[in-house]
């Protein structure tokens, strides 16, 4: 028996023909093309979820503020909120008793941003009288977003915040254990609450240790795989432009000579910051001495 393919050449029985290419499917583009679009749709829809600038009806907010469950939703709402204040717009106050709830609440991040929503309107006291007990908050971004809330108000009780807000901030082991460094170089920038190490216990348990506001790596003092005691000194963290920015322009209204020394750190050059933090620092150093000059 003979096989005869398309040039006429002859193939033993035990042969096969030589496979001809085949003009490609139209149906699996199509299909590829459909399922890309589901991802970018479903990319699309996550972000949107998420985003903070996405409108809130005023039932949508009343319910996101009571969100005990989605610290996100929280916080959606407080950001909403902040624009409502900045418009002036009169329907925002009566979500300001919900405000004061979520400066109670568990996670840090939702306190931090309430203490920032207080303070945009220094209009309003039980706002100021919230403020103040966050000056005790075990987190420092608490603690500093309602120092820069109460200079709004007039109030300096939150100064020792504000110049900690131009230190180094020291990174600790909370337990004893054998680090693994996430971030090991220094001048490295740290977004709030992203993970610098972790410390592995002898019981196998691992606690991880994040930054608890956008910062520098300004120093690492261990090296990876070292074993460290509770309480031992990882890494120091420099605070980031921003923090240093607002924490002089609180200074420029309310420092004292006594400040002047954490604020002329800033007036030379510093690693990572811009030149224009050491004209406000020059500025800020000035307006303190001619308050105090005002004073005498």
């Amino acid at each position: 028996m003979i096989l005869i393919v398309n040039n006429d050449q002859p193939l033993d029985d035990d042969e096969s023909p030589t496979p001809q290419p085949k003009a490609p499917s139209r149906k699996y583009p199509w299909a590829i093309l459909v399922v890309l679009v589901l991802l970018d749709v479903t990319a699309f829809l996550s972000w949107y979820g998420s985003w903070f600038g996405r409108p809130l009806s005023d039932a949508k907010m009343t319910e996101y503020l009571h969100d005990q469950n989605k610290p996100r939703n929280v916080q959606h709402a407080l950001e909403q909120l902040v624009n409502r204040i900045i418009a002036r717009d009169q329907s925002a106050t009566r979500f300001y008793p919900d405000v004061i709830a979520a400066a109670q609440y568990q996670q840090a991040e939702v306190r931090m941003t309430a203490a920032w929503v207080m303070g945009q309107d220094n209009t309003h006291e039980d706002f100021h009288s919230a403020l103040r007990p966050l000056l005790q908050d075990p987190s420092p971004g608490v603690r500093h977003n309602a120092a820069l809330g109460l200079v709004r108000f007039g109030d300096s009780s939150g100064r020792s915040e504000l110049i900690a807000m131009l230190e180094p901030y020291s990174v600790r082991a909370a337990s004893a254990g054998v680090v693994e460094l996430i971030i090991k170089e220094e001048g490295i920038a740290v977004a709030a609450h992203g993970p610098l190490a972790r410390v592995k216990q002898d019981d196998g348990n691992t606690i991880e240790i994040r930054a608890p506001e956008a910062s520098r790596i300004e120093s690492v003092l261990v090296t990876n795989s070292s074993k460290v005691e509770a309480g031992s000194e990882l890494m120091t963290l420099g605070p980031s432009t921003e923090q240093v920015w607002e924490a002089l322009r609180a200074l420029y209204l309310i420092g004292q000579p006594e400040d002047i020394p954490y604020v002329q750190r800033y007036t030379r050059p510093v690693s990572a910051i811009p030149d224009w933090i050491a004209k406000q620092a020059a500025y800020t150093v000035e307006a303190i001495r001619e308050r105090a000059a005002r004073a005498q």
